[in-house]
């Protein structure tokens, strides 16, 4: 068979080799708009970014034995996350000095990870004499902002440094229903500067509603009169929507909060609570305890701003401080590449 000549412009085009194919836009929500840019997809981005890098969460819980921490932070994250629940033993002897353990977790819900570390500090509140029981509790706050600022500081820095700082603490409060004790105030006096506080009314089913109440407001007058500033600070509302929402957090602390990792069966729903003779006490029940509106806000809705907080005000205050210390403690040598000449009296 004779061969047919085929005309250059009937030839197809040569293929392009695959290091310069690029692949065609994703449609998008304005790809019919001839003004859209496309610049909402960075939300897309940054969720991406965030679901591959995973969230981090550290909390302290600080209160005498017997307050139900342990119980609390099991039911927060619904499943065994408290030290008692992973270093349980026998017989568990109250430490002679505060003892401050943390342990770390690996959640993951739906898709979403996150490293959860409790922190605990056994022999708190517990001995006869509590004086400045506080100390080990600030050094250990500031020791965590200290390994952070060095990792920091370093050269050769890690792309994401590991952040082990003490993003919230919960306060536990007895169930006295009358005020607040010196320790409490002292405590949270101090604490309060260096970390997020949340205090929370402890085992609040020991407390009738009408007791609860009074011993809130009381607790409220307190706070107010000794200057002790709790999480969510009014001074750190970024606008008037944040301060709407807040006002009305800060009309609720402290929480009075019940927990529980025990299951029911209720008319057909299975839910966490404590059974007694006169019925169940719902754990996430509004009528029953504050526990659902302090899971909001450590988890669903303020856990960010936690952490911002703790990044960009406490952490901020103990850097530029150090930093200070540093160049105070050690004067700046003369550079050898400027003549030096000394002042002569007039």
């Amino acid at each position: 068979m004779s061969e047919v000549a085929v005309p250059e412009m009937m030839m197809p085009p040569p293929a392009m080799p695959a290091a310069f194919q690029v692949e065609k836009p994703v449609p998008g929500p304005g790809m019919g708009d001839f003004s859209y840019v496309g610049i909402d997809a960075i939300l897309e981005q940054m969720r991406r970014k965030a679901m591959k890098q995973g969230f981090e969460l550290n909390i302290m819980v600080v209160g005498q034995s017997g307050l139900g921490k342990s119980t609390l932070m099991n039911t927060l994250f619904k499943s065994k996350v408290s030290r008692k629940s992973v270093q349980a033993t026998s017989q568990e002897k109250i430490p002679k000095t505060i003892d401050i353990k943390s342990v770390s977790h690996d959640i993951e819900e739906k898709g979403v990870r996150m490293k959860l570390t409790v922190i605990d500090t056994p022999g708190f509140g517990d001995q006869i004499n509590n004086e400045n029981c506080w100390q080990p509790i600030m050094k250990f706050i500031n020791a965590q902002y200290e390994q952070y600022l060095q990792e920091e500081i370093n050269i050769n820095r890690k792309k994401r440094i590991p952040d082990s700082r003490v993003h919230c603490c919960i306060y536990f409060i007895p169930p006295t229903g009358h005020c607040l004790r010196p320790l409490d105030v002292e405590f949270m006096r101090r604490l309060s500067k260096v970390v997020n506080i949340v205090p929370v009314i402890a085992k609040a089913d020991t407390l009738t509603l009408e007791e609860r109440d009074f011993f809130k407001q009381k607790i409220r007058e307190e706070l107010r009169a000794n200057g002790i500033d709790v999480y969510p600070q009014k001074e750190f509302d970024e606008d008037a929507e944040d301060r709407m929402i807040n006002d009305k957090i800060r009309e609720m602390i402290p929480f009075a909060v019940v927990g529980s990792d025990q299951e029911y069966q209720v008319n057909g729903r299975r839910l966490l609570g404590r059974k007694t003779k006169w019925g169940t006490i719902e754990v996430e029940n509004i009528a029953h305890c504050e526990f659902a509106y302090l899971r909001d806000l450590l988890i669903r809705t303020h856990m960010e701003n936690i952490k911002d907080i703790t990044s960009s005000i406490h952490y901020e205050v103990y850097r530029v401080r150090r930093l200070n210390e540093n160049n105070t403690a050690i004067p700046c040598p003369p550079c050898p590449m400027i003549p030096h000449f000394p002042l002569k009296p007039l």
